[in-house]
């Protein structure tokens, strides 16, 4: 699934071909993929909309229109934006189509369906409960040891709950934990005030990483121009269960925790 690096790589890498640019028109072969309002009234109200802005709140892209309305994207699993010019072939798992007064074409590709799109007055009609974003300026160690205080659940999962934080998934829970030397099983609440620095610190350090390297191509995951990105030859511990850790070549393990694979070291994050 996108994580937060993959998809703000994905908003700036669509800033340049949209942000200007008009809808004319939306065509949807999913019609479950368009969650809010019903595809009629999407279609009504997005036409003739200028997207003046494009940015990223967790994992959802946000189109700032010029009525107001924001257009919201959430790509899920699989899904994949990209602008082409109309007279592209589409692929069979091209499931929305907004075409544009230019003669391109936003078009959203999902294999897996579970993609979702919003069209909404205000974000909070989408985004209300999500938690801090972990490289804004507001997002201090403090905040962190705030929300950590009183949690008894283990690290992995809290870091996947993205009332909590928002905008980490898997690949960089496991990276964060790697980095901060903290095993996915510790409680939350038994942090010393040295390792809250240190994940706080590998929050930051991981996803800046992911931007940097313009995500990571491990499994669907390819940027809005086809390319892959390159985070997946940077990982730690993520999906390397036998090889040896980097640090001390103790070999990587596996467990499941909280339904998901979660990737560590036993000596490192003993």
């Amino acid at each position: 699934m996108p994580e937060l690096p993959e998809v703000e790589t994905t908003v700036r890498a669509l800033r340049q071909p949209l942000v200007g640019r008009t809808f004319t028109e939306v065509r949807c072969y999913w019609p479950r993929q368009i969650v809010k309002p019903s595809l009629a009234e999407l279609q009504q109200r997005l036409h003739g909309q200028r997207v003046e802005a494009i940015s990223r709140r967790a994992k959802y892209l946000l189109f700032h229109l010029s009525s107001g309305d924001y257009l919201i994207i959430h790509l899920k699993m699989t899904g994949h934006l990209s602008v082409v010019g109309a007279n592209m072939p589409a692929d069979k798992h091209v499931h929305t189509i907004f075409s544009l007064a230019n003669g391109q074409e936003l078009r959203f590709r999902d294999m897996r369906k579970f993609g979702r799109v919003y069209l909404v007055a205000h974000p909070d009609e989408v985004l209300a409960g999500l938690g801090p974003e972990p490289l804004e300026p507001a997002f201090t160690v403090a905040e962190l040891q705030k929300r950590l205080n009183g949690r008894s659940r283990a690290l992995k999962p809290l870091l996947l709950d993205q009332s909590f934080v928002a905008g980490i998934g898997n690949i960089y829970a496991d990276e964060a934990l790697f980095a901060a030397r903290l095993h996915p099983e510790r409680k939350a609440d038994s942090l010393t005030s040295q390792e809250i620095t240190a994940l706080h610190n590998a929050i930051q350090q991981v996803l800046q990483l992911g931007i940097q390297r313009e995500g990571a191509s491990i499994q669907n995951y390819v940027k809005p121009d086809g390319q892959r990105g390159d985070m997946q030859n940077a990982v730690a511990v993520f999906r390397r269960t036998g090889y040896p850790c980097s640090v001390c070549e103790a070999p990587i393990e596996r467990i499941v925790l909280g339904g998901r694979s979660t990737h560590f070291c036993p000596s490192c994050q003993s």
